[in-house]
């Protein structure tokens, strides 16, 4: 099986992140950041990127320090000394325990600190959206980032769609005294554009975040958009 779909994005979901979950397609992400460490693995074949494999496609948070960003330390029972805390086992620009004379430290930056890595940041909020053509009448929902603005959303709409470019993108918001049907400011994220998510208040209250899914209308313009 080769490396799953890529494609360039400032927010990834878990599910995206959990595509790449092999030797020779590798994502993991930690404390807020998505890494594609495909290429770290090919330089370091071999046990020692075995506990990197065993996680392909996982969060890693709980192996690094909120604070400092770097992995976690611990007082070693036998030496006494602060060491890597790596239950998982000894992974690449982990030095080893014991001292040895071949350990190669020409890497520069560790590959957690590496930004050449980061392919983009993990979305802190996902949100469920149903997408209407008003023209043809099909209904497709999709899980986004809440961070991404309508633009990039559409972005992933044009997978489903080729012609998503060609639309005009409205939304029914919540004026002062009734909703309205508005154009939605492709610059701007859901929320910003006041379409709310009211996930949190179903969950308060025991009720399946699937009972209401925010719906946007996309509108056929008269030109047609050079793919």
């Amino acid at each position: 099986m080769g490396p799953a779909k890529y494609i360039q994005r400032r927010f990834y979901t878990p599910y995206e992140v959990a595509q790449h979950n092999s030797p020779d397609d590798c994502w993991v992400s930690f404390l807020g950041s998505v890494y594609n460490l495909t290429s770290l693995i090919k330089n370091n074949p071999g046990i020692l990127s075995a506990p990197l494999i065993k996680v392909a496609g996982q969060d890693i948070s709980n192996w690094f320090d909120e604070r400092t960003r770097d992995v976690k330390v611990h007082i070693c029972p036998v030496t006494h000394l602060s060491r890597y805390y790596i239950p998982m086992g000894q992974f690449p620009h982990i030095p080893p325990v014991e001292p040895v004379g071949d350990w190669d430290t020409s890497y520069g930056i560790p590959w957690w600190k590496d930004k050449q890595y980061q392919v983009g940041n993990l979305s802190q909020r996902i949100r469920l959206l149903r997408i209407k053509n008003v023209l043809t009448g099909q209904e497709d929902t999709i899980e986004v980032p809440s961070e991404e603005t309508i633009a990039e959303i559409r972005e992933r709409y044009l997978e489903l769609n080729w012609h998503a470019k060609s639309y005009t993108w409205k939304a029914l918001v919540r004026s002062e005294a009734s909703y309205l049907f508005v154009e939605l400011d492709m610059n701007k994220t859901l929320a910003e554009n006041e379409v709310q998510d009211e996930a949190t208040e179903f969950e308060d209250h025991h009720i399946s975040t699937d009972f209401y899914i925010p719906i946007l209308h996309v509108y056929w313009n008269d030109d047609l958009t050079v793919a």
